[in-house]
């Protein structure tokens, strides 16, 4: 876990900043911090961060068209989708998109910090 880097995408400032906290509380360092998948693409090229927690819906680009941006960039991207529309396509269609996993908003601190941990290999 020590050393391993997050990108946080997600265009809600207060659900960003409790993530930033699951995820540093859990020892991990947020090393960027993205609105729109606009954003999220250009900070994930000049980071370069272990993993993207990416929200789905978002203004502009969504988080299934910014996974496949990332994808395109670095095809060994570690990119987990959240979302609280959890519907079955969605999942199915981030994961085509090359999305490692899906978490279900409202999550928990432990529901985050388990996918991190599975996903990084931690």
């Amino acid at each position: 876990m020590a050393g391993k880097t997050i990108l946080l995408v997600e265009d809600n400032v207060t659900m960003r900043g409790v993530l930033e906290f699951i995820v540093t509380s859990g020892g991990y360092k947020v090393v960027g911090e993205a609105s729109n998948g606009f954003d999220a693409v250009t900070k994930f090229e000049q980071l370069r961060p272990d993993l993207c927690i990416v929200d789905i819906k978002m203004p502009g680009m969504d988080g299934i068209e910014t996974t496949k941006a990332i994808k395109e960039i670095d095809s060994s991207a570690l990119i987990v989708i959240c979302s609280s529309n959890a519907e079955q396509h969605l999942v199915y269609e981030s994961m085509q998109a090359g999305a490692i996993d899906f978490i279900r908003k409202p999550f928990s601190e432990k529901g985050i910090l388990e996918t991190v941990e599975k996903v990084l290999g931690c």
